[in-house]
């Protein structure tokens, strides 16, 4: 099944700062179902690098830390949110990985601090399910934690 590409727009050209700007159709195609996809991908992610992490620290302290570093796994999801969402590729790893991109609602790269409180909410989110449930009324295909950061997740763009 062919699933087609958008371009981004030549003029005005990304990022706008005289408002939201208008996004192609196109470049939400199938957003929701590669999000879900690049949330296992991520999880996965976030938790062999906390393992790793918790391993290696507990080695190292031959086992006095291992009692602390239960809180480890949101700091490392806060921090892998937080650089992979503000970095130049735009995405997590697993939205990398399912040709998905964030951005703000101008259009401009998201800054460390948008990312890493979307992660943020993005985690809390699973305490209450039913606000994913938001996108489905969303115009934009926004989950509440998208729109509570100011982010909005499309495909990537060719180049």
């Amino acid at each position: 099944m062919y699933e087609p590409r958008y371009e981004p727009p030549t003029a005005p050209l990304w990022p706008r700062t005289d408002g939201p700007w208008q996004i192609p159709a196109v470049a939400l195609a199938g957003v929701r179902s590669r999000r879900i996809m690049a949330v296992v991908f991520d999880m996965v992610i976030v938790a062999f690098i906390t393992a790793a992490i918790w391993l290696a620290l507990g080695f190292l302290s031959f086992g006095a830390l291992w009692l602390i570093l239960p809180p480890l796994l949101p700091v490392v999801g806060f921090f892998y949110n937080g650089l992979t969402l503000s970095g130049p590729r735009r995405a997590t790893i697993g939205m990398g990985i399912m040709d998905l991109e964030a951005r703000l609602m101008n259009g401009a790269s998201v800054p460390f601090l948008n990312a890493a409180a979307h992660g943020v909410l993005f985690w809390f989110s699973w305490i209450a399910p039913v606000v994913f449930l938001v996108s489905l009324f969303s115009v934009n295909k926004r989950c509440l934690h998208d729109m509570l950061s100011g982010i909005v997740i499309l495909r990537r763009p060719l180049v």
